[in-house]
């Protein structure tokens, strides 16, 4: 089994999201939030503010510690062929500065702000649907339902 660690930023401002879209030849379009593999020896805390920088251009803070996602994508509905566990650190951030811009020689098409009512009618990450529960109900043990996965919503 492959196992990946990855940190995630949740930014809300004025009712919007800031969601990346994610475009390869292995997942297509699909939008996500901004974030992604924690390096070795590196922090989640610190990985989410590079990631957000590397794939929108924008600099942030971490404003909290949201929670804790950890899935299992069984073999059959891995891109790999092989079971694979992607634990997802999600932290709540504010956008300081920068301006958004693809990213270069990356996966990430462009960023967007948009606006909550929208995210439910795009083909997305399930990311985005745990990042968003957790940020709406911030719960004491970090941790929310599994989303399930199919239709617009994807692993």
């Amino acid at each position: 089994m492959s196992f990946r660690l990855a940190a995630y930023a949740v930014c809300l401002e004025d009712d919007r999201v800031l969601l990346a879209l994610s475009v390869s030849a292995v997942h297509g379009r699909v939008w996500t939030l901004p974030g992604g593999r924690v390096e070795q020896g590196e922090d989640p805390f610190d990985a989410v503010t590079r990631e957000i920088a590397e794939e929108t251009g924008c600099d942030a803070v971490v404003e909290r510690l949201l929670g804790v996602d950890s899935r299992v994508i069984s073999a059959a509905d891995s891109h790999s062929g092989a079971e694979h566990q992607n634990v997802g650190v999600f932290y709540g951030c504010r956008i300081t500065g920068g301006e958004l811009r693809p990213e270069p020689n990356g996966d990430t098409a462009e960023s967007v702000w948009t606006p909550l009512a929208e995210v439910a009618g795009l083909c997305r990450s399930s990311l985005v649907d745990v990042g968003l529960a957790l940020a709406r109900t911030v719960p004491a043990t970090g941790h929310v339902d599994p989303v399930p996965v199919g239709g617009l919503i994807r692993h």
